[in-house]
């Protein structure tokens, strides 16, 4: 049997074709596949072992032109399931949006859902997101996704399961990747498909899309549905293409989303995102070893998008490196935004400049009365409270008031390392949303100490539950507001249960 072969126009045979299904699959999986051996093996096996069962599920899995033997062992898994595994070739297209196009163009599931061909599943995975999905009606559902080898997984969206989430108020910006179920009547009802001139990043502007078009989204955080594997040489796609394209990919996706909302909260939500990663990744450490002439291409990119895009709320939600570097690619020449990054690669610690009530990064570029940036630019107030709030458990223990009502005795250490050294009564103690508590401030050898008493017998009549976990928090008061950090504690004791009377055991642990 034959069939067209979609990269070159011509007719290329299929070594095994799955026989047409007589009921409608629940789920169709999707694979772009190019050179993925033999991190492969383990991704087909983890959807021919699925619990939801072969029989509900189709997978679509097109070779883009693989020369390492992954077109081969794509064949052998249609041959050994025939009636779950569907393998096109064609020629190599430069990335997975035209393969992913071409298995859309014959998914037949309820439900579509894309794996990268480097990753795998949790057994249940495909199960419980289908079952979730018909239970609340959900056009897109989430399943925790996890990082392997070291790939780097923002995992905001996944601190908790939700039957309903905005792509506006919520994380879910961070995690724009198409590794998600979708409905498939929404895909094709508004016509989406992957942009085949983005050689990465081209299942942004789709799952993007989907986002704000799907009615319900969903999201899972109860078991480990997929597993994200960074090849132990890098050489994933995304890891692999260089700092020009990564630009024209950025240019095209932030774009994309600026036509779609207008200027605005909503649309700082989205694009928050892009210049913390897609941009910001461009202004590593390593901008200093390209060819001048491609920084200076990067410099003008970089200052076009911050031209268009980077408003002061934006600005001031990116982390200082990025923000004076973005700053300083907007607003200066080549050689500014190079001197920043020098400051922090070859003099490490950046001077902290100390005002009656704030404090500033003096970077290269603070106060420079040639490029009259705004101090707020430099701002590092926020992050020096945290600083000081970082404090290590010395002691966490029970110690029941007159009544017999629970509470924990902590004492905790802090350092004066900190740029800006605060008061001992500036810090308090408290547990979970308390407010802050009393403490006994005091300070040896080794830094500033600090003793608090918390009551949490409110915490035990208020819980719903057999078990609450309960953070202990440090808050430091500064510059105008109150900053947390958790208690540091990983050696410190952690209390056992607490009986109230008749009712449940409380559980609270040091987090």
């Amino acid at each position: 049997m034959e069939i067209g072969d979609v990269g070159t126009g011509q007719l290329s045979p299929v070594r095994q074709r799955s026989p047409r299904r007589t009921a409608t699959p629940d789920v169709t999986v999707i694979l772009a596949v190019y050179n993925t051996m033999p991190y492969l093996t383990r991704c087909l096996d983890s959807l021919a072992k699925q619990t939801i069962g072969r029989d509900r599920i189709e997978v679509i899995a097109v070779d883009d032109g693989s020369t390492d033997g992954s077109a081969e062992e794509l064949d052998r898994f249609a041959r050994r399931y025939p009636k779950t595994f569907t393998v096109v070739h064609q020629a190599n297209s430069g990335g997975p949006a035209a393969p992913s196009n071409r298995a859309l163009e014959r998914a037949t599931g309820r439900y579509v859902f894309f794996v990268g061909a480097d990753d795998y599943l949790g057994r249940e995975a495909l199960e419980r997101l289908v079952r979730a999905a018909d239970r609340h009606g959900s056009d897109i559902v989430l399943g925790k996704l996890v990082g392997v080898n070291g790939r780097y997984v923002n995992p905001a969206v996944y601190a908790r399961s939700a039957t309903d989430i905005g792509l506006f108020d919520s994380p879910l910006p961070w995690a724009l990747s198409n590794t998600k179920l979708f409905r498939r009547e929404l895909i094709e009802q508004h016509g989406l498909r992957f942009d085949e001139e983005l050689p990465v990043a081209s299942d942004q502007p789709f799952t993007f899309e989907a986002c704000l078009q799907a009615a319900r989204i969903s999201v899972l955080a109860d078991y480990t549905f997929y597993y994200a594997v960074r090849r132990t040489d890098a050489s994933n796609i995304t890891f692999g293409n260089s700092h020009e394209r990564h630009l024209a990919a950025a240019e095209v996706i932030m774009h994309f989303v600026a036509g779609r909302i207008a200027p605005g909260k909503d649309r700082d939500a989205v694009l928050v995102r892009h210049f913390t990663w897609e941009v910001g990744k461009l202004v590593m450490d390593d901008f200093l070893t390209l060819d001048r002439d491609v920084q200076e291409r990067l410099h003008a990119g970089i200052r076009a998008l911050a031209d268009q895009y980077l408003t002061d709320d934006i600005r001031h939600r990116l982390d200082i490196k990025k923000r004076v570097r973005l700053s300083l690619a907007q607003r200066g020449e080549l050689d500014d935004l190079l001197a920043a990054i020098r400051c922090d690669v070859e003099d490490g610690d950046v001077p902290v400049v100390v005002t009656a009530d704030r404090c500033y990064a003096r970077y290269p570029g603070f106060q420079d009365a040639r490029l009259d940036l705004p101090n707020s630019w430099f701002d590092v107030s926020e992050s020096v409270a945290k600083q000081q709030a970082a404090f290590d458990a010395v002691s966490v223990v029970w110690a029941p008031d007159g009544d017999g009502a629970p509470a924990l005795a902590v004492q905790a250490r802090g350092t004066d390392s900190a740029p800006v050294p605060l008061a001992a009564p500036q810090v308090r103690l408290a547990a979970g949303d308390s407010a802050g508590v009393a403490v006994v401030p005091g300070r040896s050898d080794d830094g500033i100490r600090i003793e608090a008493r918390l009551p949490l017998g409110h915490l035990v009549a208020e819980s719903p539950t057999a078990k609450t976990i309960v953070p202990i928090m440090v808050e430091v008061e500064a510059f105008g507001g109150a900053y947390r950090a958790p208690l540091q504690a990983p050696k410190a004791p952690r209390p056992g249960g607490w009986s109230a009377g008749s009712g449940p055991t409380c559980t609270f642990s040091v987090l």
